[in-house]
Protein backbone atom coordinates (compact mmCIF):
# COMPACT_ATOMS: atom_id res chain seq x y z
CA UNK A 1 0.00 0.00 0.00
CA UNK A 2 0.99 3.34 -1.03
CA UNK A 3 1.72 5.89 2.17
CA UNK A 4 -0.77 8.54 3.21
CA UNK A 5 -0.34 12.03 1.92
CA UNK A 6 0.23 14.53 4.30
CA UNK A 7 -2.12 17.56 4.81
CA UNK A 8 -0.71 20.15 7.15
CA UNK A 9 -3.50 22.42 8.75
CA UNK A 10 -1.91 25.57 11.36
CA UNK A 11 -4.41 26.80 13.36
CA UNK A 12 -4.23 28.46 16.78
CA UNK A 13 -7.68 27.51 18.10
CA UNK A 14 -8.27 23.58 18.66
CA UNK A 15 -11.99 23.61 17.58
CA UNK A 16 -10.68 24.73 14.02
CA UNK A 17 -8.29 21.63 13.71
CA UNK A 18 -11.08 19.68 14.71
CA UNK A 19 -13.25 21.09 12.27
CA UNK A 20 -11.27 20.77 9.22
CA UNK A 21 -10.04 17.29 10.48
CA UNK A 22 -13.53 16.47 10.50
CA UNK A 23 -13.96 17.80 7.07
CA UNK A 24 -10.98 16.50 5.23
CA UNK A 25 -10.47 13.31 6.80
CA UNK A 26 -10.89 10.72 4.09
CA UNK A 27 -8.32 7.35 3.30
CA UNK A 28 -5.55 8.45 1.84
CA UNK A 29 -4.90 11.20 3.07
CA UNK A 30 -3.42 12.16 6.61
CA UNK A 31 -3.67 15.52 8.34
CA UNK A 32 -0.86 16.74 10.38
CA UNK A 33 -2.08 19.31 13.13
CA UNK A 34 0.00 22.41 14.89
CA UNK A 35 -1.34 24.42 17.10
CA UNK A 36 1.45 27.22 16.27
CA UNK A 37 4.04 27.84 13.60
CA UNK A 38 6.87 26.73 15.83
CA UNK A 39 5.06 22.98 15.70
CA UNK A 40 4.19 23.48 12.03
CA UNK A 41 7.88 23.92 11.62
CA UNK A 42 8.72 20.82 13.35
CA UNK A 43 6.10 18.71 11.39
CA UNK A 44 8.04 20.18 8.03
CA UNK A 45 11.26 19.08 8.87
CA UNK A 46 9.81 15.19 9.68
CA UNK A 47 7.00 15.07 6.87
CA UNK A 48 6.65 15.55 3.12
CA UNK A 49 3.35 17.82 2.84
CA UNK A 50 1.56 18.16 -0.38
CA UNK A 51 -0.14 20.96 1.00
CA UNK A 52 -0.62 23.36 3.97
CA UNK A 53 -3.65 25.30 5.24
CA UNK A 54 -2.44 28.13 7.55
CA UNK A 55 -4.20 30.13 9.71
CA UNK A 56 -3.13 33.95 9.25
CA UNK A 57 -3.89 35.26 13.12
CA UNK A 58 -1.62 33.36 15.32
CA UNK A 59 0.21 34.64 18.84
CA UNK A 60 3.91 34.60 18.71
CA UNK A 61 4.93 34.09 14.78
CA UNK A 62 1.80 34.64 12.46
CA UNK A 63 1.23 33.07 9.13
CA UNK A 64 2.76 35.42 6.91
CA UNK A 65 6.06 34.99 8.96
CA UNK A 66 5.79 30.95 8.55
CA UNK A 67 5.32 31.27 4.99
CA UNK A 68 8.50 33.22 4.82
CA UNK A 69 10.33 31.16 6.40
CA UNK A 70 8.90 27.93 4.65
CA UNK A 71 9.92 30.00 1.38
CA UNK A 72 13.45 30.36 2.49
CA UNK A 73 14.34 26.76 2.93
CA UNK A 74 14.87 24.28 0.13
CA UNK A 75 12.69 21.33 1.50
CA UNK A 76 9.44 23.31 2.07
CA UNK A 77 9.80 26.02 -0.94
CA UNK A 78 7.42 24.05 -3.40
CA UNK A 79 4.63 23.27 -0.47
CA UNK A 80 1.86 24.88 -2.07
CA UNK A 81 0.30 27.13 0.69
CA UNK A 82 -3.38 28.49 1.66
CA UNK A 83 -4.21 31.02 4.06
CA UNK A 84 -7.51 31.29 6.17
CA UNK A 85 -8.23 33.92 7.72
CA UNK A 86 -11.23 35.42 9.82
CA UNK A 87 -9.81 39.29 9.21
CA UNK A 88 -11.57 41.92 6.96
CA UNK A 89 -11.27 41.24 3.05
CA UNK A 90 -8.43 44.01 2.59
CA UNK A 91 -6.94 44.29 -0.93
CA UNK A 92 -3.74 45.10 0.87
CA UNK A 93 -3.71 42.05 3.60
CA UNK A 94 -4.54 39.37 0.22
CA UNK A 95 -1.45 41.19 -1.32
CA UNK A 96 0.64 40.59 1.56
CA UNK A 97 -0.58 36.56 1.71
CA UNK A 98 0.42 36.22 -2.12
CA UNK A 99 3.48 38.39 -1.67
CA UNK A 100 4.36 35.65 1.00
CA UNK A 101 3.63 33.01 -1.39
CA UNK A 102 0.27 31.91 -1.00
CA UNK A 103 -1.50 29.92 -3.65
CA UNK A 104 -4.72 30.97 -2.82
CA UNK A 105 -6.55 33.03 0.09
CA UNK A 106 -9.91 31.62 1.87
CA UNK A 107 -11.67 33.85 4.28
CA UNK A 108 -13.75 32.25 7.13
CA UNK A 109 -16.31 31.04 7.82
CA UNK A 110 -14.83 28.77 5.06
CA UNK A 111 -16.91 27.53 2.23
CA UNK A 112 -16.51 23.46 3.05
CA UNK A 113 -17.32 22.67 -0.72
CA UNK A 114 -14.86 24.50 -1.86
CA UNK A 115 -11.97 23.78 0.51
CA UNK A 116 -12.69 20.26 -0.18
CA UNK A 117 -12.24 21.44 -3.89
CA UNK A 118 -8.82 23.03 -3.67
CA UNK A 119 -7.32 20.30 -1.48
CA UNK A 120 -8.64 17.31 -3.84
CA UNK A 121 -6.69 19.47 -6.83
CA UNK A 122 -3.37 20.08 -5.07
CA UNK A 123 -3.82 16.72 -3.78
CA UNK A 124 -3.85 15.29 -7.41
CA UNK A 125 -1.63 17.30 -8.49
CA UNK A 126 1.18 16.18 -5.77
CA UNK A 127 0.42 12.66 -7.25
CA UNK A 128 0.91 13.30 -10.70
CA UNK A 129 4.51 15.39 -9.72
CA UNK A 130 5.36 11.58 -7.74
CA UNK A 131 4.51 9.70 -10.39
CA UNK A 132 6.48 11.91 -12.69
CA UNK A 133 9.57 12.03 -10.32
CA UNK A 134 9.27 8.02 -10.17
CA UNK A 135 9.20 7.40 -13.87
CA UNK A 136 12.28 10.13 -14.32
CA UNK A 137 14.49 8.33 -11.77
CA UNK A 138 13.31 5.05 -13.17
CA UNK A 139 14.77 6.70 -17.01
CA UNK A 140 17.32 7.68 -15.25
CA UNK A 141 18.78 4.44 -13.85
CA UNK A 142 17.76 2.81 -17.62
CA UNK A 143 20.04 5.33 -19.18
CA UNK A 144 22.56 4.81 -16.62
CA UNK A 145 23.05 0.80 -17.36
CA UNK A 146 22.78 1.80 -20.85
CA UNK A 147 25.66 3.57 -21.09
CA UNK A 148 27.48 1.63 -18.48
CA UNK A 149 26.76 -1.57 -21.26
CA UNK A 150 27.64 0.94 -24.26
CA UNK A 151 31.24 1.52 -22.78
CA UNK A 152 31.90 -2.11 -21.81
CA UNK A 153 30.51 -3.40 -24.59
CA UNK A 154 32.95 -1.09 -26.59
CA UNK A 155 35.97 -1.38 -24.47
CA UNK A 156 35.46 -5.08 -24.70
CA UNK A 157 35.49 -5.14 -28.48
CA UNK A 158 38.35 -3.90 -28.91
CA UNK A 159 40.85 -6.49 -28.22
CA UNK A 160 39.38 -8.93 -30.74
CA UNK A 161 38.90 -6.21 -33.05
CA UNK A 162 42.40 -5.68 -33.54
CA UNK A 163 42.74 -9.40 -33.66
CA UNK A 164 40.85 -9.03 -36.93
CA UNK A 165 42.48 -6.32 -38.27
CA UNK A 166 46.41 -7.37 -37.92
CA UNK A 167 45.30 -11.17 -39.13
CA UNK A 168 43.62 -8.99 -42.60
CA UNK A 169 47.19 -7.40 -42.87
CA UNK A 170 49.26 -10.48 -42.68
CA UNK A 171 46.77 -12.74 -44.70
CA UNK A 172 48.55 -10.81 -47.91
CA UNK A 173 51.34 -11.89 -46.70
CA UNK A 174 51.46 -16.05 -46.69
CA UNK A 175 50.08 -16.15 -50.13
CA UNK A 176 50.27 -14.41 -53.00
CA UNK A 177 46.77 -15.83 -54.38
CA UNK A 178 44.62 -12.95 -55.55
CA UNK A 179 41.65 -14.10 -54.04
CA UNK A 180 42.80 -14.31 -50.54
CA UNK A 181 44.25 -10.30 -51.01
CA UNK A 182 40.70 -9.10 -52.02
CA UNK A 183 39.40 -11.02 -48.98
CA UNK A 184 41.59 -9.87 -47.28
CA UNK A 185 41.16 -6.10 -47.94
CA UNK A 186 37.40 -6.60 -47.09
CA UNK A 187 37.95 -8.18 -44.07
CA UNK A 188 40.16 -5.26 -42.81
CA UNK A 189 37.70 -2.76 -44.24
CA UNK A 190 34.83 -4.15 -42.63
CA UNK A 191 36.75 -4.15 -39.28
CA UNK A 192 37.88 -1.25 -40.13
CA UNK A 193 34.31 0.71 -39.79
CA UNK A 194 33.20 -1.93 -37.03
CA UNK A 195 35.91 -0.03 -35.34
CA UNK A 196 34.57 3.23 -36.02
CA UNK A 197 31.26 2.44 -34.63
CA UNK A 198 32.97 1.25 -31.35
CA UNK A 199 34.47 4.54 -31.04
CA UNK A 200 31.44 5.88 -31.55
CA UNK A 201 29.64 4.36 -29.00
CA UNK A 202 32.59 5.28 -26.66
CA UNK A 203 32.56 8.82 -27.12
CA UNK A 204 29.14 8.85 -26.69
CA UNK A 205 29.16 7.08 -23.52
CA UNK A 206 31.46 9.72 -22.13
CA UNK A 207 29.57 12.46 -23.35
CA UNK A 208 26.52 11.47 -21.96
CA UNK A 209 28.38 10.46 -18.70
CA UNK A 210 30.40 14.17 -18.57
CA UNK A 211 33.50 12.39 -18.38
CA UNK A 212 35.14 14.10 -21.39
CA UNK A 213 38.41 16.20 -20.62
CA UNK A 214 40.23 17.87 -23.03
CA UNK A 215 43.99 17.71 -23.31
CA UNK A 216 44.79 21.34 -25.26
CA UNK A 217 47.81 22.20 -26.68
CA UNK A 218 49.21 24.40 -29.20
CA UNK A 219 49.05 22.08 -32.71
CA UNK A 220 49.08 23.63 -36.13
CA UNK A 221 45.67 22.28 -37.53
CA UNK A 222 46.48 22.44 -41.09
CA UNK A 223 48.98 19.59 -40.54
CA UNK A 224 46.15 17.79 -38.64
CA UNK A 225 43.42 18.16 -41.13
CA UNK A 226 46.58 17.08 -43.92
CA UNK A 227 47.05 13.91 -41.79
CA UNK A 228 43.18 13.45 -41.92
CA UNK A 229 43.08 13.86 -45.62
CA UNK A 230 45.98 11.23 -46.31
CA UNK A 231 44.10 8.55 -44.00
CA UNK A 232 41.36 8.75 -46.83
CA UNK A 233 43.68 8.57 -49.61
CA UNK A 234 44.55 5.29 -51.46
CA UNK A 235 48.40 4.58 -52.91
CA UNK A 236 46.62 3.31 -56.15
CA UNK A 237 44.61 6.91 -56.79
CA UNK A 238 44.98 10.57 -56.05
CA UNK A 239 43.37 11.68 -52.87
CA UNK A 240 40.00 13.35 -53.28
CA UNK A 241 40.45 15.41 -50.37
CA UNK A 242 42.15 18.95 -50.80
CA UNK A 243 43.33 20.96 -48.01
CA UNK A 244 44.51 24.92 -48.17
CA UNK A 245 45.68 26.53 -45.30
CA UNK A 246 45.64 30.93 -45.14
CA UNK A 247 47.05 33.38 -42.32
CA UNK A 248 47.96 31.68 -39.22
CA UNK A 249 46.71 27.77 -38.72
CA UNK A 250 47.37 27.10 -35.17
CA UNK A 251 45.34 27.09 -32.37
CA UNK A 252 45.28 25.38 -28.87
CA UNK A 253 43.18 22.32 -29.53
CA UNK A 254 42.79 18.78 -28.37
CA UNK A 255 44.57 17.16 -31.42
CA UNK A 256 42.82 13.53 -31.14
CA UNK A 257 39.71 14.86 -30.40
CA UNK A 258 39.71 17.60 -33.10
CA UNK A 259 40.93 14.94 -35.52
CA UNK A 260 38.00 13.42 -34.90
CA UNK A 261 35.41 15.94 -35.83
CA UNK A 262 37.40 16.03 -39.12
CA UNK A 263 37.26 12.98 -39.65
CA UNK A 264 33.54 12.86 -39.19
CA UNK A 265 33.28 15.97 -41.26
CA UNK A 266 35.88 14.91 -44.43
CA UNK A 267 34.19 11.15 -44.08
CA UNK A 268 30.79 12.30 -44.55
CA UNK A 269 31.89 14.80 -47.38
CA UNK A 270 33.00 11.79 -49.27
CA UNK A 271 30.54 9.07 -48.48
CA UNK A 272 27.42 11.59 -49.32
CA UNK A 273 29.26 13.50 -52.22
CA UNK A 274 29.43 13.49 -55.89
CA UNK A 275 32.20 10.99 -56.14
CA UNK A 276 33.47 12.33 -59.37
CA UNK A 277 34.43 15.98 -57.08
CA UNK A 278 36.99 16.36 -54.60
CA UNK A 279 36.24 17.40 -50.63
CA UNK A 280 38.11 20.93 -50.55
CA UNK A 281 38.98 21.43 -46.75
CA UNK A 282 39.97 24.89 -46.04
CA UNK A 283 41.94 26.20 -42.71
CA UNK A 284 41.84 30.11 -42.49
CA UNK A 285 43.71 31.52 -39.87
CA UNK A 286 43.91 35.10 -40.56
CA UNK A 287 41.38 36.41 -37.56
CA UNK A 288 43.41 37.40 -34.29
CA UNK A 289 41.43 35.62 -32.10
CA UNK A 290 39.72 32.80 -33.79
CA UNK A 291 40.17 29.98 -36.86
CA UNK A 292 37.57 29.16 -39.37
CA UNK A 293 37.66 25.64 -41.30
CA UNK A 294 35.39 24.76 -43.94
CA UNK A 295 34.53 21.23 -45.41
CA UNK A 296 32.58 21.62 -49.12
CA UNK A 297 31.65 19.21 -51.11
CA UNK A 298 28.90 18.58 -54.03
CA UNK A 299 26.17 17.45 -53.09
CA UNK A 300 22.95 18.59 -51.79
CA UNK A 301 21.53 17.88 -48.22
CA UNK A 302 17.62 17.28 -48.01
CA UNK A 303 15.74 20.28 -46.04
CA UNK A 304 13.98 17.91 -44.03
CA UNK A 305 17.41 15.96 -42.79
CA UNK A 306 19.33 19.70 -42.41
CA UNK A 307 16.78 20.55 -39.74
CA UNK A 308 17.98 17.96 -37.06
CA UNK A 309 21.09 16.78 -38.81
CA UNK A 310 23.23 16.86 -35.03
CA UNK A 311 20.71 14.65 -33.60
CA UNK A 312 21.87 11.14 -32.37
CA UNK A 313 21.02 8.31 -34.28
CA UNK A 314 20.10 9.81 -37.77
CA UNK A 315 20.24 6.46 -39.80
CA UNK A 316 17.02 4.70 -38.08
CA UNK A 317 15.30 1.37 -38.43
CA UNK A 318 14.69 0.55 -42.43
CA UNK A 319 16.17 3.91 -43.19
CA UNK A 320 19.74 2.98 -42.24
CA UNK A 321 21.65 0.96 -45.08
CA UNK A 322 24.55 -1.44 -44.82
CA UNK A 323 27.93 0.22 -44.26
CA UNK A 324 26.46 3.81 -43.03
CA UNK A 325 27.53 3.69 -39.48
CA UNK A 326 25.48 4.40 -36.58
CA UNK A 327 24.81 7.97 -37.20
CA UNK A 328 26.50 9.76 -34.43
CA UNK A 329 29.43 11.31 -36.20
CA UNK A 330 27.76 14.80 -36.40
CA UNK A 331 26.60 14.44 -33.19
CA UNK A 332 29.78 13.77 -31.34
CA UNK A 333 31.78 16.20 -33.83
CA UNK A 334 29.37 19.01 -32.89
CA UNK A 335 29.43 18.49 -29.23
CA UNK A 336 33.32 18.30 -29.45
CA UNK A 337 33.51 21.46 -30.97
CA UNK A 338 31.06 22.84 -28.21
CA UNK A 339 33.75 21.62 -26.15
CA UNK A 340 36.78 23.45 -27.04
CA UNK A 341 34.51 26.90 -26.86
CA UNK A 342 33.40 26.64 -30.98
CA UNK A 343 30.43 26.19 -33.21
CA UNK A 344 29.50 23.96 -36.25
CA UNK A 345 27.23 24.94 -38.68
CA UNK A 346 26.21 23.03 -41.99
CA UNK A 347 24.91 24.61 -44.74
CA UNK A 348 23.41 22.34 -47.93
CA UNK A 349 22.75 24.96 -51.04
CA UNK A 350 20.35 23.54 -53.40
CA UNK A 351 20.64 26.10 -56.21
CA UNK A 352 24.59 25.27 -56.24
CA UNK A 353 24.78 22.00 -55.37
CA UNK A 354 27.11 22.45 -52.61
CA UNK A 355 26.73 21.61 -49.04
CA UNK A 356 29.72 23.15 -46.81
CA UNK A 357 30.43 22.40 -43.11
CA UNK A 358 32.36 25.27 -40.94
CA UNK A 359 33.81 24.85 -37.92
CA UNK A 360 34.43 28.09 -35.72
CA UNK A 361 37.29 27.63 -32.85
CA UNK A 362 38.43 30.06 -30.76
CA UNK A 363 42.40 30.14 -31.03
CA UNK A 364 43.62 30.34 -27.61
CA UNK A 365 41.07 28.02 -26.25
CA UNK A 366 37.59 28.36 -24.72
CA UNK A 367 34.07 26.82 -23.41
CA UNK A 368 30.46 27.16 -24.37
CA UNK A 369 29.30 27.82 -27.89
CA UNK A 370 26.10 25.99 -29.47
CA UNK A 371 25.84 23.99 -32.41
CA UNK A 372 23.56 24.65 -34.68
CA UNK A 373 22.22 23.86 -38.82
CA UNK A 374 21.27 26.10 -41.29
CA UNK A 375 19.86 25.75 -45.00
CA UNK A 376 21.26 28.21 -47.05
CA UNK A 377 18.64 30.09 -49.41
Amino acid sequence: MSAPINILVVDDIPQNLIAIEALLSRPGLALLKAASGAEALELLLAHEVALALVDVQMPDMDGFELAELMRGSERTRAIPLIFLTAASRETNYGFRGYEAGAVDFMYKPIDAQALISKVNVFVEMYQQRQQLSHRLEELQRALHMNEMFMAVLGHDLRTPLSVVMNGAMLLPLMTDHPKVAVTAQRIGGSAKRMAQMVDQLLDLARIRSGDMQLKTARRDLAELCRAIADEFGAPDRPSRVLVEASGDPAAQVDAGIFSQVMANLVGNALQHGEPDHAVRVHVDGTAAHQLRLTVSNRGVIPAARLAGIFEPYQHRDDARKAGQGLGLGLYTASTFVHAHGGQLDIASDAALGTTIATVTLPRHGGAGGVHSARAAA
